[in-house]
């Protein structure tokens, strides 16, 4: 499986590091790709390292602007024009979705592909891995949008909150009928 994780390019501590490091073996070890923006330092850094460490894949897409930043030795990298291209390049290439810990770019990856969830563009498994409870005000936002009529579609099928890594591949690889 191809699967996308939109996450910080941040140096984190061990809080976030740690689990997002257990996830990427966990990927890696599935024999599955990891899609992600391609860049070679902090958290992006610490997964896609895991992943090739653990035995999987690696296609990035980066973007000009951040092509510096890009992750020499891996199996694909795409440089992208700008980020709304690698944006839409990420979700074509990605089999699967998960948002891990991440600041505004994070974000805007997040909600564009609930949006297209919400409109039924894309039937795409999504994971919201909400590792130390970075995620729980969000959490609490989307379920105040589910039940205060703003969704049209059932919050469930939109998003599936993980709270452990091992959680979060488990639904990603049942949602796919793997394993």
């Amino acid at each position: 499986m191809n699967i996308c994780v939109f996450l910080s390019a941040a140096d984190l501590d061990e809080r976030y590091t740690g689990p997002a490091r257990e996830f990427a073996t966990l990927l890696g070890k599935g024999g599955h790709t990891l899609v992600w923006g391609g860049s070679d330092v902090g958290l992006m850094k610490v997964v896609a390292d895991g992943v090739q460490e653990a035995g999987g894949r690696l296609a990035g897409v980066s973007v000009q602007f951040l092509a510096a930043k890009a992750r020499p030795g891996v199996d694909e990298m795409v440089i992208a024009k700008d980020l709304a291209e690698r944006k839409r390049l990420l979700l074509e290439r990605a089999d699967a979705v998960v948002i891990m810990v991440g600041g505004t770019g994070t974000l805007d990856e997040a909600t564009e592909i609930l949006e297209l969830k919400k409109h039924g563009h894309t039937d795409k498994p999504v994971v919201l891995l909400n590792t130390a409870g970075f995620y729980d005000g969000l959490k609490e936002q989307f379920r105040r949008m589910d039940t205060e009529g703003f969704l049209p579609r059932p919050l469930t099928d939109l998003v599936f909150f993980a709270e452990e890594p091992v959680g979060a591949l488990a639904y990603l690889e049942e949602s796919r009928g793997i394993g």
